[in-house]
C-alpha cells in the first residue's frame, strides 16, 4: 500500500528512506500555535492528530498516512522552535543546563481500514556548552529556527557539544523507527 509522509521535515524524509519505504510527502499546513497543551505528550499528539485530520479529505487514494510532531523538554519547558533571534540564542545557551528531552508524537492512519494508532517516544540529550561564536554561527546560518529548541543532532556545529544520547537517535531527529514500524505493522492489512 502507499505510503504518504505528512511532514516535509528532511529529517523524517531520510529516515522513513532509510527504513526502506518509498513514499510521497503531503504536509498539513495547519496553525500549529493555534493548538496549545501544558503537558508535552498530549501536546505532540494532539499536533499529529490535527496533522493526520487537515491531510486525509486531500487523499485520492488508497495509502498509509504517517505524521509526526516533536517538542522539546527542557527543564519541564517545552521548548518549540524559537520564534525570534533572541529565543533562538536563548535556547542554544542553556541547551548544557539540564539534559534535554525530545518528546516525538507518531500517528499512523490506514486509509482503507479507517484504522488510526498513534504512540509517543522520548529520548534525551545531553549537552556540553555551545561557545558564542558557535551560537552566533547557527543563527546567521537560520536553519535552527525550523528545529524545536534551535537544536538537530545532525548539524555539524550542534554535532560536537553532543555528550551523550540516550534512546534512539531517530526520535531525536523526529521520527522514531522503532515505533513507528511497530504503527505500521498493526495497522497494516
Amino acid at each position: 500500500m502507499k505510503i504518504i509522509l505528512g511532514s516535509q521535515s528532511n529529517g523524517r524524509k531520510r529516515i522513513l528512506a532509510e527504513m526502506g519505504f518509498e513514499f510521497e510527502c503531503m504536509p498539513a499546513d495547519i496553525d500549529e500555535k493555534s493548538i496549545r497543551d501544558d503537558n508535552a505528550e498530549d501536546l505532540t499528539l494532539k499536533l499529529a492528530n490535527a496533522k493526520a485530520d487537515a491531510i486525509l479529505p486531500r487523499m485520492k487514494e488508497k495509502a498509509i498516512l504517517i505524521t509526526s510532531d516533536q517538542v522539546v523538554r527542557w527543564n519541564n519547558e517545552i521548548r518549540e522552535k524559537p520564534e525570534n533571534e533572541g529565543e533562538a540564542r536563548e535556547f542554544l545557551k542553556t541547551l548544557a543546563d539540564y539534559p534535554v528531552e525530545t518528546v516525538t508524537a507518531v500517528v499512523v492512519v490506514n486509509t482503507k481500514t479507517g484504522e488510526r494508532r498513534s504512540g509517543v517516544d522520548i529520548a534525551k540529550v545531553y549537552f556540553k556548552e555551545i561557545s558564542d561564536k558557535d551560537v552566533d554561527k547557527l543563527i546567521a546560518e537560520g536553519k535552527i529556527f525550523s528545529w524545536a529548541s534551535a537544536f538537530c543532532i545532525d548539524d555539524p556545529i550542534i554535532k560536537k557539544y553532543v555528550e551523550k544520547i540516550e534512546g534512539e537517535r531517530e526520535s531525536i531527529i523526529g521520527l522514531p523507527k522503532k515505533m513507528s514500524l511497530e504503527l505500521m505493522a498493526e495497522i497494516r492489512n
